[in-house]
C-alpha cells in the first residue's frame, strides 16, 4: 500500500475510522445485523483469507466493537445462533469467545501483563535509536507484505487476524526484534488492542504462551491467503521458541465489593464497557453519570478518536437510559470523582468492572483515595465474565470443551 499524498498519517487514520468504524452503538448493531448471514460456512469457509484493506472479507469487523463493548458478546453470539446452528456457526463463536477467554486468563495472572509492561519499558529504552526497529515500524523493511501490514495499520487501525499473525511471527522470528516491542506496536496503533488479546497473541507467537508452540509464517501461506498478493521472500525458516521465568498458577478471581441498592449512586464509565443499558436498569436510579475517556489509558491516536467521539454518543444514550445528567471528561482523578460524588450527595460510586490493563490499574489507586473520604467504589462483573473466565484456568481447548454448556448457562445455544 501507499501513502496518499495531501493528508498525513492522522487524517488518514481519522477518515479511515470514521468510514470503516463508525464510533456507536448503532453502527455495531448494523454491522452485526448485516454480517450475522455470513456467520456460517461463508466466515469458517473464508476467515483466513486477507483480500486486502477496501476489499470485501469474510470476517464480522466487530472486534472495535466488542473491544470496547458498544456491542457485547452475549449479543453478538446470540444474534448469530438465532440464524445458525452452534455446529454451523462454531468456528466464529470460538473466535469471539477467543477474547473472553484470553481476558479470563490474564485477569487469573494479573503478573503476566505487568512483566509486559516492565519488558517493554526496558527495551523502549535500549531500542531507542535502533534502525532496525524504526524501520520495522514505518515500514521499510523491504520485506513483502510485511511492510504494507505496517503502512495499513497505521493508515487503519485495523490488520485482518490472519495478517497479525504473519506479522507478529516475521517481526520476531526474520527480525529478531523483542515481541514486548511488536505488542506495543499493535497496542499504539489497533482500534481494537486491549490488554489481554494483544499480549497473549503476541506470547503466542512467540512460544511463550503455550510453551514451546510457535507460529512460523512462510511464503506459501502468506501466498495462499492474500489471494497471490504477497510472497515474501527471506523469510525464517524457523521459529525457535523463545524463553521466560516460569509462569505461577492462576490466582483466583477478585472478590468484589457488594452493591447496596438502598444508597444513590453515581455511576462511572470507561471505554472497557460502553454499553451500561445492558448492565443496569433505567430504574436503577443513578443521579449522575460520568464517562471517563482519559488519554493515557489509550496507545494510540486511531483508538483515542473512536473512544472520544463513542463516548461523546454514549453520554446521550446514558443521558436518556438513566434520565440523568451524563457528561464525558478526558482527566480522571480522584478530585474530580470526590467533588462529584458530594455535588450530587452520593457516597457510592459504581462502575462496571474493568479487566487487567491500565483502566483498571487506575481504578485501583482511586479505591483508597476515595475511602478517606466515604467514597466507596463497586465494580460490577458482567455475567458473562463471571461465568467464563474461571474456566480459563488452562488452555484454550480445554476451555472450548466447555463452550456449548457455558453457553446454554447464559441462555443461548
Amino acid at each position: 500500500m501507499r501513502m496518499q499524498s495531501g493528508i498525513g498519517t492522522k487524517g488518514i487514520a481519522a477518515l479511515m475510522i470514521n468510514t470503516t468504524f463508525l464510533p456507536s452503538r448503532a453502527s455495531a448493531l448494523d454491522r452485526l445485523t448485516g454480517f450475522v448471514p455470513a456467520a456460517g460456512r461463508l466466515y469458517a469457509g473464508g476467515r483466513n483469507t486477507d483480500a486486502g484493506p477496501g476489499h470485501p472479507g469474510a470476517v464480522s469487523k466487530l472486534s472495535p466493537y466488542l473491544r470496547h463493548r458498544l456491542i457485547t458478546e452475549h449479543e453478538v453470539v446470540a444474534g448469530v445462533l438465532a440464524r445458525h446452528d452452534l455446529a454451523e456457526a462454531e468456528k466464529f463463536v470460538q473466535e469471539v469467545l477467543w477474547r473472553t477467554y484470553w481476558k479470563g486468563w490474564l485477569e487469573m495472572r494479573p503478573f503476566v501483563w505487568h512483566r509486559f509492561v516492565e519488558q517493554r519499558d526496558s527495551q523502549r529504552e535500549a531500542f531507542k535509536d535502533d534502525r532496525a526497529l524504526l524501520d520495522a515500524e514505518r515500514g521499510l523493511t523491504g520485506i513483502e507484505g510485511f511492510d504494507d501490514w505496517a503502512r495499513e495499520l497505521m493508515q487503519t487501525g485495523y490488520l485482518h487476524n490472519h495478517a497479525r499473525m504473519w506479522f507478529a511471527s516475521i517481526w520476531i522470528f526474520t527480525l529478531r526484534l523483542p515481541w514486548a516491542l511488536g505488542a506495543d506496536f499493535f497496542l499504539r496503533h489497533l482500534v481494537d488492542a486491549d490488554a489481554a488479546s494483544n499480549t497473549l497473541s503476541w506470547r503466542w507467537v512467540a512460544g511463550l504462551q503455550t510453551v514451546g508452540k510457535t507460529y512460523l509464517a512462510t511464503a506459501d501461506n502468506i501466498a495462499r491467503y492474500t489471494n497471490g498478493r504477497f510472497a515474501p521472500r527471506g523469510l525464517a525458516t524457523e521459529a525457535v521458541a523463545l524463553t521466560e521465568a516460569a509462569i505461577g498458577p492462576a490466582c483466583a478471581l477478585q472478590d468484589l465489593l457488594p452493591r447496596d441498592p438502598a444508597q444513590p449512586s453515581l455511576l462511572l464509565l470507561t471505554h472497557e464497557d460502553m454499553n451500561p443499558e445492558s448492565v443496569f436498569p433505567p430504574s436503577t436510579g443513578f443521579r449522575s453519570v460520568i464517562i471517563a475517556s482519559d488519554p493515557a489509558w489509550l496507545w494510540g491516536d486511531c483508538a483515542r478518536q473512536f473512544v472520544d467521539a463513542a463516548s461523546s454518543e454514549l453520554a446521550l444514550r446514558a443521558c436518556s437510559h438513566f434520565n440523568c445528567p451524563a457528561g464525558v471528561i478526558h482527566r480522571l482523578d480522584a478530585a474530580t470523582l470526590i467533588a462529584s460524588a458530594k455535588a450530587t450527595g452520593v457516597k457510592q460510586i459504581i462502575t462496571p468492572f474493568a479487566p487487567v490493563g491500565p483502566v483498571a490499574d487506575a481504578l485501583a489507586r482511586l479505591v483508597p483515595v476515595l475511602a478517606q473520604e466515604g467514597i466507596t467504589l463497586v465494580a460490577v462483573r458482567r455475567a458473562w465474565d463471571s461465568t467464563f473466565w474461571p474456566h480459563a484456568k488452562k488452555g484454550f481447548f480445554a476451555f472450548k470443551e466447555r463452550m456449548p454448556d457455558l453457553l446454554r448457562e447464559q441462555g443461548l445455544a
